[in-house]
C-alpha cells in the first residue's frame, strides 16, 4: 500500500508560485529525516522567490545537508556575489561525494541558467533523475529555441507523472514557445489551475500570456494587473505590462521606470537600455 505523499501540497504551493503560502504551511508532521529535508529545501527556496537572500544565507549554517547548502549558494549569488558563489559550485560540483545531489545539480541549472550559459547548465542537469531538474532541462531548451528537446523531455516527466504540476507546466511553456493552435492549449492549462488552487501571479501571468498570443490584449491587461496587486514588484507581471501596453497603445513608462529600479538586470531593461543609447549615438550623428 502507498504511503501518502505528505509534501504534495507543500511542493504544489511553491510550483505554482505560492511562496508565502508554502512557507506559512511548511509545518507538516510525521516526516522522516529525508522529507524534513525536502520540506527545508522548498522552504528556502520559497525565500528566495521572495527576495529574502540574506535570511536564507543567515539561517542556513555549514552542518546542513547539501541540498540547503546549495540553496544557500543560490542566495549568495542572487545577493550579487556571483564569481564566489560560481567559485564554490564548481568545486561542490567535481566532490565525487556530493557531485551528483540533485538539488546540487539543480541548483548549478539554475545559476547557469541566469548566466545564460546554456552548454553549461545542461553539464549538470540533462541526466535528469528528478521532475524538477526535467522541469528545468525544458526551460533551458525552450531557450536554447530547441522545442524538439523540449518537448523529449516533457515525454520523460510524462511518463513519470503525467498529473504532476510541473509536468503540467512544462506542457504549458513548451505550448507557448511553439505558439499557434497550441496557445490555446497553455491557456486551458492555467485555467484548470486557477480552478483548482489559490490564484497567483505566475499563473495569472500564464494565462495573460497566452491571451496576449491570441490577440486579447484587454483580457491580459486584467490579469496582469490582478497580478501586479498580488506583488508590485514581480519582475515578469511588469515586463509583460509594458508588452501588453505597448499593444493597447497605452503609455507604458511608469511600469518600466518601476522595472528599472527593481530589477536593473532584467533582459527588458538591457534592451531599453541598449535602444536608448543607439538612439542618442544616432541623434549625435545627424546632429
Amino acid at each position: 500500500m502507498a504511503t501518502p505523499d505528505l509534501l504534495f501540497n507543500l511542493r504544489n504551493l511553491f510550483h505554482l508560485g505560492a511562496y508565502q503560502a508554502a512557507i506559512n504551511n511548511s509545518d507538516v508532521p510525521g516526516l522522516d529525516a529525508d522529507a524534513a529535508a525536502e520540506r527545508d529545501t522548498i522552504v528556502f527556496r520559497s525565500y528566495i522567490a521572495l527576495g529574502s537572500y540574506q535570511l536564507v544565507i543567515s539561517e542556513i549554517d555549514s552542518s546542513a545537508a547539501t541540498s540547503l547548502q546549495a540553496v544557500k549558494l543560490l542566495a549568495v549569488y542572487l545577493t550579487g556575489d556571483k564569481e564566489g558563489a560560481i567559485s564554490s559550485l564548481k568545486e561542490w560540483l567535481s566532490d565525487s561525494a556530493i557531485g551528483s545531489n540533485p538539488v546540487l545539480r539543480l541548483i548549478a541549472g539554475v545559476i547557469y541558467m541566469h548566466e545564460q550559459d546554456y552548454n553549461e547548465a545542461l553539464k549538470h542537469t540533462h541526466t535528469g533523475g528528478t521532475l524538477d531538474l526535467h522541469a528545468l532541462n525544458v526551460q533551458i531548451f525552450i531557450k536554447m529555441h530547441r522545442s524538439d528537446y523540449a518537448e523529449k523531455q516533457l515525454k520523460i516527466m510524462q511518463q513519470i507523472d503525467e498529473d504532476h504540476t510541473l509536468t503540467q507546466l512544462a506542457n504549458a511553456w513548451l505550448d507557448i514557445a511553439v505558439g499557434g493552435s497550441k496557445i490555446r492549449e497553455a491557456y486551458l492549462i492555467f485555467q484548470d489551475f486557477a480552478e483548482k488552487y489559490p490564484m497567483t501571479g505566475m499563473v495569472l501571468n500564464g494565462k495573460a500570456v497566452c491571451c496576449m498570443h491570441m490577440g486579447s490584449f484587454e483580457e491580459a491587461e486584467t490579469l496582469l494587473l490582478e497580478a501586479l496587486n498580488k506583488d508590485a514588484k514581480d519582475p515578469e507581471t511588469l515586463a509583460n505590462l509594458i508588452v501588453c501596453n505597448l499593444h493597447l497603445g497605452k503609455p507604458s513608462s511608469r511600469f518600466l521606470s518601476q522595472l528599472k529600479l527593481s530589477h536593473p538586470d532584467h533582459v527588458l531593461v538591457k534592451n531599453a537600455t541598449s535602444s536608448e543609447a543607439n538612439f542618442e549615438r544616432a541623434l549625435q550623428a545627424v546632429a
